[in-house]
Order: structure tokens, then sequence, then C-alpha cells
């Protein structure tokens, strides 16, 4: 008696306690389901809104999951033409950095064409890549993030004296370390004939297209990647590549295409937009790199010593000692020096889409596709780009 008599009195106590913090959590509660029910309220409106349902028609059911297979590519090319100060001889190289089509597998959940995705790779070292999009009449939003490392890596370099070639160079399959490659893709666009024709209906089927119809569009798009090879066991290709460990390349574009939306009959459509665009923001930065040994043809010596990594410093005094190719040296130090930053001026680039759907019930299935092209090009650098990919998915609308 006296044991539950205690029990039934903390139990009390407790319950008095507890319910000023249960209250403020229902409240936080209906706080959050009202600000859910909105963003609803607000995304069904946006959908619905200047929408001619003769052309475009709003599914009853809002949400969507989708199941996707991509397959991403990405290449970028990196030339420079060196002179050599004081000599009449000079060289032209070209870093290729194509790590192999990355397969992944993913999936996708939207609400009126809002949606987050994420893709876990099937192959390997291909990374990860993470999506959001939403899509209105009247616009479209693109966000794409991508993390890699790759080891597909290759330098070519042909030597030049008094302005005619005498020797060229390949180099593939030395890299030590993997290069990693980070990469962010923004796109805005504006619709002018919003009312009948839909982007979203091809690529993440938040609509469907009725009848085919066809607008003028303008976009703009932000892109940014990122390489970075400066690991020490990469010491070699650094010094090949004209002392450079890490390249950051940012762009601005601006542009009007046009896009249009065939259906040759109800639930199918095929898609097809083209935007010359013109970058109105070109920058590279480009980190320099220096190291302990150098790649001279020398033979090494033995008398250089220990090296101290604090003065960066061999024994006898000397920075650089040859490297031996064939059995390898120890220890490698590599730091940066500094960075060089370049801006260009206008370059014409383009953003080319294909998307194919067809829609039956609630479900539906597309195959999509975009390619884009970034250049750059001061004095003598250039670099190009080209970042693509293609899926196919499968979905459900709920």
């Amino acid at each position: 008696m006296i044991i539950c008599s205690v029990l039934f009195a903390l139990t009390a106590a407790a319950q008095e306690q507890s319910s000023p913090d249960s209250v403020r959590l229902q409240e936080n509660k209906h706080t959050l389901m009202g600000g859910i029910r909105q963003v609803q309220h607000y995304l069904d409106e946006k959908a619905r809104a200047k929408v001619d349902s003769h052309y475009i028609e709003v599914p009853g059911k809002p949400w969507s999951v989708i199941l996707r297979y991509n397959a991403n590519g990405f290449r970028l090319d990196y030339d420079s033409h060196i002179d050599f100060p004081g000599t009449n001889e000079s060289a032209d190289w070209q870093l290729c950095f194509e790590p192999p089509m990355a397969s992944s597998i993913g999936f996708s959940v939207g609400y009126r064409g809002t949606g987050f995705s994420f893709s876990k790779s099937l192959t390997e070292n291909a990374g990860r890549y993470y999506a959001f999009s939403s899509a209105g009449a009247m616009y479209g939003l693109n966000f794409r993030l991508r993390r890699l490392k790759t080891s597909s890596v290759s330098l070519n370099a042909t030597d030049f004296v008094d302005g005619e070639a005498v020797k060229e160079h390949h180099y593939t399959g030395f890299m030590q370390a993997p290069v990693w490659i980070r990469s962010v893709y923004i796109n805005g666009y504006y619709v002018f004939n919003g009312r009948r024709y839909s982007q979203a209906a091809a690529y993440s089927q938040s609509v469907i297209q009725r009848r085919s119809a066809g607008s003028l569009l303008v976009g703009a798009t932000w892109y940014q990647s990122s390489l970075d090879f400066s690991e020490p066991d990469n010491f070699a290709f650094m010094l090949l590549s004209d002392y450079t460990g890490c390249i950051k390349v940012q762009q601005a574009n601006l542009g009007v295409g046009y896009g249009y939306n065939f259906v040759p009959f109800r639930g199918f459509i095929v898609n097809a937009m083209v935007m010359p665009t013109v970058s109105v923001y070109n920058r590279v930065k480009v980190s320099k790199y220096d190291c302990n040994y150098d790649l001279s043809p020398k033979e090494a010596v033995d008398d250089y010593g220990t090296y101290n990594p604090e003065t960066r410093l061999w024994a006898n005094g000397r920075a650089d000692k040859p490297y031996d190719m064939k059995k390898g040296d120890d220890p490698i130090d590599c730091w940066e020096m500094g960075y060089e930053t370049e801006h260009s001026m206008f370059r014409l680039n383009v953003d080319l889409r294909l998307g194919i759907a067809y829609n039956w019930r609630n479900y539906f299935i597309g195959i999509q596709g975009q390619f884009n092209n970034f250049t750059y090009k001061k004095d003598q650098n250039k670099v190009t780009l080209f970042d693509a990919y293609a899926r196919a998915s499968l979905g459900i609308r709920l």
C-alpha cells in the first residue's frame, strides 16, 4: 500500500510537471502542421495558376515518388602555352580530366513540381549526386551538386624550339593519389508561354502536356567546379603541369532559347530545348605548388643528406633533389606557393535538353538528357568543360 501510494504520488507530480511541456509540444506541432499546410496550399495554387487546361493538365494527386537510373559524364581540358624566358624554347600542354561514365541509382520525392533527389553510385569512385528542382507555370529552378574522385587523368605536351615541334610527350597512369572533383550547377529559367507550355511535363512529370506547344525562354546559369590533385604523391604530375595543384572554374551565363513539347497522342510527350548562352562572368583560379624534388634528368647523388621540413632544405643546402623515377624517394613534401587568378571575356556556350515521357493513370515513365559546355580563354590559357547526364525514371503519383 505504501509503495503504491508513493508511486501514485510520483506519477501525479510528473504529470503536473510535464503538462506545460506537453502543451508547448502540441502547440509547436500545430504550428508546424499549419506551416506545412500553407506551403502545400501555395504549391497547389502555383501549379494551377495561369494554366490553360486545354494544354496542361494538373494531376489531382500532388505527391510523386520516382525511382531513377542516372548516367553522368564529365570532361575538363586545360590547355596552356609556356614560353621559357631567355631561351628559344616553348611548350604546349593539355591536362585532360575524364573520369569514366558514372552510373547511379536513386530516388526523388516531390510535391507539385518541387522535389529533392539523391543518387548513389553503382561504379567505383563515381561519388554522390544531389539535386533539387522546382517548377511552376512560368519558371523553373534546378540545383545539382556532385562530388567524386578519379585517377583518369592524362597529360599531353609538345616541346618547341624556334617555333618548331621537336618532341611530344604523353603521360597516363602516373597519378598516385586520386583527383577530387566537385561541381555545383544552378539554373533558373522563365517561360513566356507558361499557360500552354511546360518544361516540367517532360522532366519531372508534375503536370501533363495535353497538346503540342512551344515557348521562348530566358535563363541564367551559375556553374563552378574544382579539381584538386595537390596530394604529395602527385608531385610529379604537378611539376609536369607547370606546378599546378588545384584548378577552380566559376562561370555565370545568360541565355535566350526555345523549347517545344510534341504530343502525338494522349499521355506521350517529346521535349527539345536549345538555349545558347553568353558568359558574363568567367574566372579561373590556379593554385601553384612547389616540392622538395624536381624532375631533372640528372641522377640523384648521395650528398643531399636528410631533408628538413621546417626549412624546406636538404642537408647540403639545396631545395630540390633530382627524383629517381625508377626506385622512388622519400619523404615527399609539397606546399602551396600562391595562386593565379584570371578573368576571361564573353564566351558562347550552349544548354541542350531532351525529354521523353509517357503518363497512364497515376504512373509515368521518362527518359531525359542534358548537355552543357563551358569555355574559358585568357591569353595563353584555355579551359573547356563538358558536363552531361542521361537518366531513366519510373514514378507514381500519390
